[in-house]
Order: C-alpha cells, then structure tokens, then sequence
C-alpha cells in the first residue's frame, strides 16, 4: 500500500485511539475536577497525532523524524500522567495498565518507523524531481 497523506500512518491511526482513550478517562467525574492534570494529558495526547501529521506534511524525512521523535516524547509524557491519575485515585488498576501499554506500543511503533525512516535513502516528497 502506498502511502499518500499521513491518514495512511498506522502510527497516525494508533495516534487517533490513544487520543480516544485518553480523553474518555479524563471525562469521567473526579479526573475531569482536575483542570490542570486533564489539560496536560490531553495535550501531550493531542501533540503525539498532530506531530505524526504535521511531520509528515514538511515532505523531508528529516524533519519527519524530528517531529516523530517529539510525538514519541509525549507517548512517555502521557504514561506519566496516567500514573499520576492513578496516585490520585482518578483511575482503577487496570485503567492506566492498558492504557500505557497501547502507548507504549505505539512509542515502540513510532521508534521503527523513525528507525526506517532514518535509513532510507528517499529524503522525502520535497526532494523528488518534478515533471
């Protein structure tokens, strides 16, 4: 499958149901009483799906790689939040589990991503010759 917009990322589209559950946790009554920790979550959850975006528009594999590096950073931000949720009771044990680990699949699926991207010798759609 080719891809053509960052919508074909199955990064981008793990990005979009981490936001997702992200915000659906922090709707709930008690966590949502808590401005500042729901503001911060959702977001590192909002910049993880708009870096992987916003990165793959520049059309330099380059610059790709810098943005999903800073959207990889925000999977671990986000993993700390949830963890602090759960300090304060916002949060069942199970909860911050499954949520941490999807994050944490998804920083795993965005480092091979940079990984691949890091070693192609394409250097993006900004850099082909046009007709």
């Amino acid at each position: 499958m080719k891809i053509e917009s960052f919508e074909d990322l199955k990064a981008w589209k793990a990005s979009r149901e981490l936001a997702k559950k992200v915000y659906s946790l922090t709707k709930r009554r008690d966590f949502a009483k808590d401005f500042g920790l729901v503001n911060q979550i959702r977001k590192a959850t909002v910049s993880v799906v708009s870096n992987i975006s916003e990165g793959f528009e520049r059309g330099s594999n380059a610059e790709f790689v810098r943005f999903l590096y800073i959207a990889k950073a925000s999977c671990g931000e986000i993993r700390s939040y949830l963890f602090i949720a759960f300090d304060q009771g916002y949060l069942t044990k199970d909860e911050p589990d499954k949520t941490t680990s999807f994050a944490n699949a998804l920083s795993a699926m965005i480092g091979g991503f940079i990984g691949y991207l890091r070693s192609s010798k394409m250097k993006g759609e900004k850099f082909k010759p046009r007709s």
